[in-house]
């Protein structure tokens, strides 16, 4: 008898201590929650995207995951730095032929782009603010990526000279590495709810198993599951994902994939921050960020009248030649320009900026205009249709002291013949 009493009184001040520590977290989401009342949709909005993240997770592992995190709002960035991380089964790129139903095509001036080639392991990246949790440049294999490693939720967005700097259309595209056991990386959409009259946000949620919309704001809610073909062995590997926005259209890809078309957002959007809940053991990791202006370069099936057409889509490995499997949606672009226009023909010619000697960037951009032009005749184009030159950094569009400038020289031209 006096055991079983002994027993209960342990079990007592143990439920004790449980409901009072889960009052705590109580009282401080409450605290929180009071201190952005305007954000409070939002938040919902994050919480139901990640509530179906981990449904989704217990479905295909068959139980659950342990992904909590504390509920902080720290600005600091003395987070303990990540080992660099090998990643096997990535070194070599995804082949083009892979991309060969690909139609994203990016906008056609850079607004922002930031591979993080300048910043130092271990620091928070010069051209980004912190706005809440903490985050840290660190590589894997031999590249900086930023880890958003602790915050609930970290926030981290692009320095840029306005608030208000996305105008219809535009592009976003990222690199993204899916940490085993890690949550959704959340690009918030946001803009400014004149009704309302105060900031509002929609997060576009990208995890391992879907994509989620969740337009609170305007009342538009979508989320689309994976193909298992994108969705098997999905963490631990690079992805590159793109979004398009046009007319409240808004297309979001993963890899050579269109996953999720929102027909209508009924709302505008101004900026972006990346954002989600991160953890050092399950960071959230990014890298060649790029922001653009315009886009859909709709001249598929019209006669082409222009002198030229220049493109920022077509990207190389750094320092290479290597054309990426994200650029095939300006290459299939120009071989149906192409096909359209059988009397045309092309000059491709490559640019870069001023990075590196003159006569390293000449000899880098005449092989990258012949990786180009090789490429489009793999694609069925006449190679007596096509020609090929390197300018190096002659020719900027615009200048080359920061890092838009820099972007907006790196391209490729195709001149009329």
């Amino acid at each position: 008898m006096k055991k079983l009493f002994l027993f209960l009184v342990m079990v007592s001040l143990f439920a004790f201590a449980g409901h009072t520590q889960l009052l705590k977290k109580i009282g401080n989401k409450i605290k929180t929650k009071s201190e952005q009342r305007a954000d409070q949709r939002t938040d919902q909005a994050i919480d139901k995207g990640l509530d179906k993240t981990e449904d989704a997770t217990k479905k295909k592992d068959g139980g659950t995951s342990d992904n909590s995190t504390a509920d902080t709002h720290s600005t600091t960035t003395n987070s303990a730095p990540v080992v660099d991380t090998p990643v096997s089964g990535t070194a070599t790129p995804a082949p083009l032929k892979v991309y060969n139903n690909y139609d994203f095509v990016p906008g056609d001036k850079i607004l922002f782009e930031d591979n993080f080639t300048d910043d130092q392991d271990g620091e928070f990246p010069a051209h980004w603010e912190l706005k809440a949790g903490q985050a840290v440049l660190n590589k894997i294999n031999g590249e900086e990526a930023l880890h958003l490693t602790d915050g609930n939720y970290a926030r981290v967005f692009p320095r840029m000279k306005t608030s208000t700097y996305l105008t219809d259309p535009y592009t976003i595209e990222y690199d993204y590495y899916f940490a085993p056991g890690a949550y959704q990386l959340i690009v918030m959409m946001k803009g400014f709810d004149k009704e309302a009259g105060y900031e509002r946000e929609t997060p576009v949620g990208i995890g391992n198993t879907e994509v989620y919309f969740n337009g609170n704001w305007g009342g538009v809610s979508l989320n689309k599951i994976y193909s298992a073909a994108l969705a098997e062995n999905f963490e631990s590997k690079w992805h590159h994902v793109a979004i398009a926005v046009k007319n409240h259209q808004l297309k979001v890809y993963v890899d050579q994939y269109r996953v999720l078309v929102v027909p209508d957002t009924k709302e505008d959007y101004t900026s972006i921050e990346f954002a989600g809940i991160g953890n050092e053991a399950s960071p959230l990791v990014f890298k060649n960020v790029r922001i653009a202006a315009g886009g859909y370069m709709n001249m598929i099936g019209k006669k082409f009248t222009e002198s030229k057409i220049v493109t920022h889509g077509i990207n190389f490995d750094i320092d290479k030649a290597t054309i990426k499997p994200e650029s095939m949606g300006t290459l299939n672009m120009i071989v149906q320009v192409m096909k359209d226009n059988p009397e045309l023909k092309f000059e491709v010619d490559g640019h870069t900026d001023n990075s590196g000697t003159a006569a390293h960037n000449l000899t880098l951009s005449q092989q990258r205009a012949e990786a180009v032009k090789a490429q489009l005749i793999s694609m069925g184009i006449d190679a007596s249709r096509l020609t090929s030159k390197g300018f190096g950094q002659t020719k900027p569009m615009n200048d080359n002291t920061t890092l838009e400038g820099k972007a907006n020289n790196r391209r490729v031209e195709f001149v009329k013949q």
